[in-house]
């Protein structure tokens, strides 16, 4: 391109966003984005934050002190709930069934902390006898327990409060992911003695991806101002983080002021919409396309019992191109589903229905969507009984925001 050469105007194509994240963002959110921005330190933008704390404690169900939005994706967040609290030589029991379970330990050896793993099949849930087991024999003392709670690679939506109680019984701290789960399944931070929990913005709670929050308990604050050495990472050091979030407001970082509006109305909207709505909303649009991909006889790949409601695994028939049906999707209808990560990649979708995704209409649109798609390649379903299967199970409540 040459210097007179201009470039075109930013023109994205219309999508319906059904994959693991990014979700559809609410037009509220794109509007408070396009709010003037002003200075980190503006008294103005100080309330600004002060309203997302607070809204992130209600998220959260917290009581948390330090309860910020850091900068940066999900992945930011994982890293400050690990480097803040481990040092060299520590053990940290890391529970791994699925990619992001494994990109904890990871972090964890990263640190020079010992990560003893405690693996289940993706799929599957961790069982708190495994880790109650390594508790037992990982030779000295825990200081950390990590475990997610909605695993984005496998759609397991894993029990909390045994491996939590498990943690606090040998002293150590609690460390939950809650980026696919946070605002579409209740997470109680403070019910289930999380010391640490983090989660993205992109996912239920329908911001654009740029923010982790990130809730931290009494406990692990007093274990973060007793470490022998600096956290590791400048950037992410929360000793420093607290004092711009707190009291001080001493400078730190220049603060991504459009993503914390962004992060402000779509906790505002949640809010009103109402927390155990939300969350009987994503139950209701979950259990509706279940229903219609099972009746399409597609297999559904995570433990029956455990699934998560807004992210749901699915098996590619055999003899299906899985990422030629993606790319129908994609070039006939807009329609933007995942292929699988790690021990799932090529041999499962991944659908997600998350905040403002979670719609009845877009239920109804993928699994006629799929159903076409899977017939091109010569696999034929039933659009019409997966279309009458999910109708059942959304005619039982009010379908409300659909």
């Amino acid at each position: 391109m040459t210097a007179r050469e201009s470039f075109g105007d930013l023109r994205p194509p219309a999508r319906v966003l059904l994959g693991p994240g990014p979700s559809d963002v609410d037009p509220r959110v794109l509007r408070a984005m396009a709010t003037p921005v002003i200075g980190h330190l503006d008294p103005e933008f100080l309330r600004v934050m002060d309203e997302t704390r607070e809204l992130l404690r209600a998220a959260f169900r917290t009581e948390n002190r330090l309860t910020v939005a850091m900068s940066g994706t999900g992945s930011a967040g994982m890293e400050t709930t690990l480097v803040n609290f481990l040092e060299p030589g520590d053990k940290a029991v890391v529970c791994v069934n699925g990619v992001f379970g494994q990109r904890m330990a990871d972090i964890v050896e990263r640190t020079g902390a010992e990560p003893v793993v405690v693996s289940a099949p993706y799929g599957r849930i961790i069982d708190p006898a495994d880790v109650k087991k390594a508790l037992a024999q990982a030779g000295g003392p825990v200081k950390l327990v990590a475990l997610v709670h909605l695993e984005t690679s496998t759609g397991v939506w894993q029990p909390v409060e045994d491996i939590a109680a498990l943690a606090k019984e040998h002293g150590a701290l609690f460390v939950l992911d809650t980026v696919t789960s946070l605002g579409g399944v209740p997470v109680e931070v403070d019910r289930w003695g999380v010391d640490a929990a983090y989660s993205g913005t992109q996912k239920c709670l329908s911001a654009p991806p740029g923010l982790s929050p990130v809730t931290v308990s009494d406990r692990a604050r007093q274990v973060l101002h007793a470490r022998a050495r600096k956290v590791q990472s400048w950037y992410l050091d929360l000793s420093m983080i607290e004092q711009y979030w707190g009291d001080d407001r001493a400078y730190h970082h220049t603060a991504p002021i459009s993503m914390i509006y962004a992060l402000r109305e779509a906790l505002r909207i949640a809010h009103e919409e109402g927390w155990e709505n939300r969350f009987a909303r994503h139950r209701r649009v979950g259990r509706a396309l279940q229903a219609g991909l099972q009746a399409m006889g597609l297999e559904l790949l995570a433990q029956e019992g455990f699934r998560a409601p807004m992210l749901t695994t699915v098996g590619v028939p055999e003899g299906v191109d899985e990422a030629a049906v993606r790319r129908y999707l994609l070039s006939r209808y807009g329609i933007e589903i995942a292929g699988g990560l790690g021990d799932f990649r090529g041999r499962a979708w991944r659908i997600g229905t998350m905040g403002h995704s979670a719609r009845p209409r877009n239920v109804t649109l993928v699994l006629a969507a799929l159903a076409e798609a899977l017939r091109v390649q010569g696999r034929r379903v039933s659009a019409e009984a997966a279309l009458e299967a999910a109708a059942d199970v959304l005619a039982e409540v009010p379908a409300g925001g659909g």
